[in-house]
């Protein structure tokens, strides 16, 4: 059984979504064999800042809570989203938060794969330019949850954990 941590960085609210992953035993289907992926949920949720907190602060939080996080889920391996730019203040902040996070990966010697959010959307709905209702869809589908996880940053990191799986499977 693999585990799997899906991340979703920013510095108001960073997304998480723990997975486990076995392989199904091999199915017979016309001669050939396939093997299918089976994953369950662990935990998600987030962690979140203090809006008018100081920026050290928030990064302390972040830090703090993500040891918590990865000794309480022992993850395999970890999924990040790669940077991408929105605007340049709110890019800088979401950059000093994921380098915070890369900090606390390399503290617990966890390896690491990146994403693009278009990767991801691919790898769950096969296209690219999905939205975010048919990505959310498409976790609570792979995952045989009732409903959407919530908040959405819980559910994009909970993408990006199956997004690392099916690229293993």
């Amino acid at each position: 059984m693999k585990r799997i941590l899906g991340i979703d960085p920013g510095l108001a609210i960073v997304g998480f979504g723990a997975i486990a992953c076995e392989p199904s035993p091999p199915k017979s289907s016309g001669g050939t064999s396939i093997v299918t992926c089976g994953a369950t949920v662990i935990d998600f949720g987030i962690i979140q800042t203090q809006a008018n907190g100081e920026m050290g602060d928030r990064l302390t939080t972040i830090y703090n809570d993500l040891h918590e996080l990865l000794n309480s889920v022992q993850p395999d391996l970890v999924a990040i989203e790669k940077l991408f730019f929105y605007r340049m203040g709110n890019t800088i902040a979401v950059a000093q938060a994921r380098g915070i996070i890369l900090l606390v990966l390399a503290q617990h010697n966890i390896p690491l794969v990146e994403f693009t959010p278009a990767q991801v959307k691919q790898a769950l709905t096969g296209y690219g330019g999905a939205d975010k209702q048919a990505v959310q869809a498409a976790v609570a589908r792979e995952l045989n949850l009732a409903n959407v996880p919530r908040p959405d940053d819980a559910a994009d990191a909970l993408a990006l954990a199956l997004a690392a799986w099916f690229q293993r499977c």
